[in-house]
Parts: C-alpha cells; sequence; structure tokens
C-alpha cells in the first residue's frame, strides 16, 4: 500500500495519545506511515511527552501558535494536519482511538479517487448501535484497554468481506481531492465539523465506503468529551456541542441528519423568510438559526432585537444585524413563512425543522397553510450545492 499520514488532534489528550499512538505503529501494516499531532491545548503535559518520544514513534507534531489563549477547533486542527503532510492520501485519527492490525491496508484496498473509506469502530457497548459499530467490550479508558483480547478479536475478522455505505471517523482519503473541498468548515468550531464536511462529499458525488475487517477501537468520545462520564469534559463539550449545532442549521437549514449507517442524508437549501408576529425574545432564539431572514413585530419589547443579537453574536458566524430585520422590512426571500407567536405550538416548531424536506416532497409555487403556519411559496430554487466548496 502507499504511505499514508494519520492526523491527529489533541485537546489535553494525553492519557489517550499514549495509547492511541503505540498501536499505529505496532499494529498498521505499513509500519513507517507519518503521524501528525496537533497539539491545541495542553494543561497535561502533552507537548512534553511528545516531545520525549517524538524519535522513539517518528511523530511530527505542531502546536496551537496561540496556546492557552484561543482553541484552534477539530476542524482546523485537522486541515493544518493535512495541509503539513507530504502523502497523497491521509487519515482522520481521533486520539481516543486504538488501530486494528492491518486496518490501514484493508482501507487501502477499498480507496480510489472520489471515495471516502472509514474503518468499522469498535466501542464499549455504552451508546445504542443502529448496526453501523460494533459492540464489543475492550476496556472503557485506556488505562484499561485489553490490547491482546482486541488483537484476537481483530484476527478473526480480517478474512470478513462484508462492507456498507457509511462515514465516520477514521477515515481516508486522497488530500488533493479534500483541499478542493475547501477543508473543514471552520465556522463549525469543535463540534459537527465533520457532519459538515460530509455533507459537501455527498453532495459532490464522493462514494463512503466501510469495510468491516479495517477495525479500531474507539473509547466513544473520551478525547472530545462527549462521554458524560468525565463530567468537567463533558460539560465543556455540551456547550461547544449547542453553538455548533446552531451554526449546523444556520448553514444547512436542517439538523444533522444520516441513515443508520451513517451515511448523510441532505435537504435541499432554500431562501426562506420567516414573518413573526407578536414574537418574544423565546421565540426568535427557537427560529432565527431556520431560515435566512427573520421578520420581528418587537411589540411591548423594543430592545428585543439588539438584546438578542449581543447575547448570540459571539457564538454565530452570521451577521445577525442583517439576518434579523424589523416586521415592516422589505421581504425578499423566495420562501415566506409567517407566524403567529399567540398560536405557535411545539408541532408548528416540528414543521419549521421539517421544511426543507416538506418542501422537497410536496412544494408548489403559490400559498398554504400548514398547522398554525401561512406559506407562501414565490420560488423554489435551491442552493445546497453552493455549500460544497468552503468558502471561509
Amino acid at each position: 500500500m502507499e504511505k499514508i499520514t494519520f492526523c491527529i488532534p489533541s485537546k489535553d489528550n494525553l492519557r489517550y495519545l499514549k495509547t492511541c499512538i503505540p498501536s499505529i505503529r505496532k499494529y498498521a501494516w505499513r509500519k513507517d506511515h507519518d503521524i501528525i499531532v496537533f497539539v491545541d491545548s495542553d494543561n497535561d503535559g502533552t507537548v512534553k511527552w511528545l516531545d520525549e518520544v517524538k524519535e522513539e514513534y517518528n511523530i511530527q507534531y505542531y502546536v496551537n501558535p496561540r496556546l492557552g489563549y484561543e482553541l484552534y477547533g477539530i476542524g482546523r486542527a485537522y486541515d493544518y494536519c493535512i495541509e503539513k503532510s507530504t502523502t497523497d492520501i491521509f487519515m482522520i485519527f481521533h486520539a481516543d482511538m486504538m488501530l486494528g492490525r492491518d486496518a490501514d491496508l484493508k482501507a487501502f484496498n477499498h480507496l480510489k479517487p472520489k471515495t471516502v473509506v472509514c474503518s468499522t469502530r469498535v466501542e464499549p457497548p455504552l451508546h445504542p448501535n443502529n448496526g453501523e459499530k460494533i459492540l464489543e467490550d475492550f476496556g472503557v479508558w485506556p488505562e484499561e484497554f485489553q490490547e491482546l483480547e482486541f488483537d484476537n478479536y481483530v484476527n478473526q475478522c480480517l478474512n470478513e468481506t462484508k462492507v456498507t455505505e457509511g462515514i465516520f471517523a477514521p477515515w481516508m482519503m486522497y488530500k488533493d481531492e479534500f483541499l478542493a473541498l475547501g477543508g473543514h468548515d471552520p465556522i463549525m468550531h469543535s463540534c459537527r465539523e465533520d457532519s459538515d464536511i460530509f455533507n459537501r462529499m455527498h453532495l459532490d458525488s464522493f462514494k463512503f465506503i466501510q469495510p468491516w475487517n479495517s477495525l479500531v477501537y474507539h473509547l466513544t468520545g473520551r478525547g472530545a468529551g462527549s462521554f458524560d462520564g468525565d463530567p468537567e469534559r463533558h460539560k465543556k463539550w455540551q456547550t461547544d456541542m449547542n453553538k455548533s449545532t446552531l451554526e449546523f442549521i444556520r448553514k444547512w437549514g436542517q439538523n444533522v441528519n444520516h441513515t443508520p449507517l451513517m451515511k448523510p442524508i441532505v435537504s435541499p437549501k432554500y431562501d426562506i423568510g420567516i414573518i413573526v408576529e407578536n414574537c418574544n425574545d423565546q421565540l426568535l432564539a427557537i427560529l432565527e438559526p431556520w431560515c435566512s431572514n427573520i421578520y420581528v413585530d418587537e411589540g411591548n419589547i423594543p430592545s428585543m432585537i439588539d438584546n438578542y443579537i449581543t447575547l448570540e453574536s459571539p457564538n454565530t458566524s452570521t451577521d445577525l444585524y442583517q439576518k434579523i430585520k424589523l416586521f415592516d422590512s422589505e421581504k425578499n426571500n423566495e420562501i415566506l413563512v409567517t407566524i403567529n407567536g399567540n398560536k405557535f405550538t411545539q408541532q408548528d416548531f416540528q414543521i419549521v425543522q421539517q421544511l426543507s424536506a416538506i418542501l422537497q416532497d410536496s412544494g408548489e409555487i403559490g400559498p398554504f397553510e400548514l398547522g398554525n403556519l401561512h406559506i407562501d411559496i414565490i420560488q423554489i430554487n435551491t442552493y445546497e450545492k453552493d455549500l460544497i466548496i468552503c468558502k471561509n
């Protein structure tokens, strides 16, 4: 197989890297792959350890130039590693993963132009399985990883011929094809960066391939903090995830959606303006991410818009002063949704969340009622393919 580069961001991940990196060197089919680590945060001695073992494991590592002051975020960290790589192929890898025997070769065997190949995760049975991974317990923390037992399990799977269509880390692709997409979108600062780029790959006709004889052991989000058994990291992760999810919705007009096997489902992106009569600050916060513009009747709350923009602007790349307009402003959006805040229900909000898919299935020019919403389709253009290339 060709030489590849493993790209690993680290945010206070020393305890995971100590298991992750040796697994790559020991169990990869090719022993001279490049490994690049980007240290985004170091409160645990990560840099000191990497410096001590860089010769032993043949590691390159780079440190956030604003270490301790500002995070790059996982997407930018991956892109930094990819840009520094000198191989034609790279593999995105998490710090809380351990490579299974020959997983690099088994993935590479499926790699062609316009494909993205991901290994299959083996995880402890802590989270539900829709069929996209294998639940087997070889330890919950890196210090208790049952390496020999996992290796024995992997050896039994090396002749597996099952291949499915899905995508999750670790994933492998050609560097030039990744760079042509513009890399990860930095507005997904610490979460949802993978879902965003998977949407873009899908729209750009990439094929997703998941061979079930290329295995990694995954500690279910320990490195990022999504595991709730690590309360301090998990609290920070929840905050980051909430921010990034709203940015994803603002960009795509929908939440993350995929098949049970993790293939992206991307609904069309429409130019939607939401007009809200009898608005309040809670309703403004709920509806703003789901449209191109929102037109608000401030009523007896004249400072509502300014208050919301002041609070939310630090969390978004969107110019909220351009997005949020007064009720009687000129409305140039191609689809207008009129809402009376006094009648708005949870069922109406579910319609707003599903509006892209609803319009895709049955949208025709003209007005119609859906729940308590009045919807007027003036034009039915879609813009999701404008999002394929990252311009941020």
